[in-house]
């Protein structure tokens, strides 16, 4: 997949450890770069981001710290990219680009999903772990930003349905957490209940790779395979219609469909004239799926709890 690193009529070509050695070596201080890249931009954007506080309302400053978040992972791939560590198709998601009012759902195959979906998507407003809101890294830009705890789900749920009000994309993991299982996992309620209480339709986002680079149980510092590589595409649409559990399961059908996880999912997302299922693209080909300070990859998931979530059905 994709062009070698080897460069012919080298001196390192002639000896057959020599490419191997070379590009090992560069892989390993370009993954480490990259690494010290991130924590770098996002220290020194939420400085950034905080001299600009006392020019602009609250509210203005929210959306120009969600912006700002947009541009520093945007650059940060494209440091990935320009050192041979990524190749991303990310261009479908710019269809939704100036949309309001969205429930973003993703698959969740690893900790980079957040970055690569933000990274195009600068209205995004993102559930996170309560754990990261004291992380050097992540805590301030996130409190500035307007993100979203999740350990309260009262108030998750509340601050949810006035961001989408306000006409944000809500970027939540219906998962929960990481994949652990292929296709796609089991769905968690919370998004479905938001989004009904919200009346905001679900977009589904497909993620798709061929690296399992910080899925469940892979170490930050492990270096994967390189360059990443990863295409993220438009799903279908799914309208808040019926209730919780029937709305979880027509997102899960169509996480299946289009993961080609099982046949009989697909109906689902064929969807008849007065179906509340719209179609986002047409599948595409790509590779297949799998499905404090210090910045550990656990603390970095974006994700709900919804174990004591107040379901409305009505």
């Amino acid at each position: 997949m994709g062009p070698s690193m080897r460069r012919e009529g080298s001196d390192a070509s002639r000896s057959p450890a020599g490419p191997s050695l070379w590009r090992r070596g560069a892989e390993w201080l370009g993954f480490r770069a990259g690494l010290l890249l991130l924590g770098v931009m996002l220290l020194g954007g939420t400085l950034i981001g905080a001299g600009a506080r006392p020019f602009m309302s609250a509210s203005r400053f929210r959306w120009f710290l969600r912006g700002w978040a947009s541009a520093i992972f945007r650059g940060y791939l494209r440091g990935l990219a320009a050192m041979g560590l990524l190749r991303a198709d990310l261009a479908d998601l710019d269809r939704i680009r100036d949309e309001a009012s969205l429930i973003l759902a993703p698959n969740h195959p690893g900790l980079l999903d957040a970055v690569l979906v933000i990274s195009r998507l600068p209205r995004t407003v993102c559930i996170m772990k309560a754990s990261l809101w004291d992380n050097l890294f992540l805590g301030a830009g996130a409190r500035m930003a307007g993100y979203i705890r999740n350990d309260s789900p009262r108030s998750m749920v509340r601050l949810s349905v006035q961001a989408l009000a306000e006409g944000g994309q809500l970027l939540v993991f219906p998962e929960g957490t990481r994949s652990t299982q292929a296709p796609i996992g089991p769905l968690k309620p919370a998004f479905a209940a938001i989004a009904r209480r919200a009346g905001v339709p679900v977009q589904t986002i497909i993620i798709e790779t061929d690296s399992r680079y910080l899925a469940k149980g892979w170490p930050l510092w492990r270096k994967p395979p390189l360059p990443l590589r990863f295409k993220v595409r438009l799903g279908p649409r799914v309208q808040p219609d019926g209730t919780v559990d029937e709305l979880v399961s027509r997102v899960a059908d169509c996480f299946r469909a289009e993961l080609g996880g099982a046949a009989r999912a697909a109906p689902a997302c064929t969807p008849p004239s007065t179906s509340s299922v719209t179609p986002g693209v047409e599948p595409a080909a790509a590779p297949p799926a799998h499905g404090g300070a210090r910045l550990r990859s656990d603390d970095l998931s974006l994700s709900m709890t919804s174990a004591r979530l107040p379901v409305d059905d009505r």
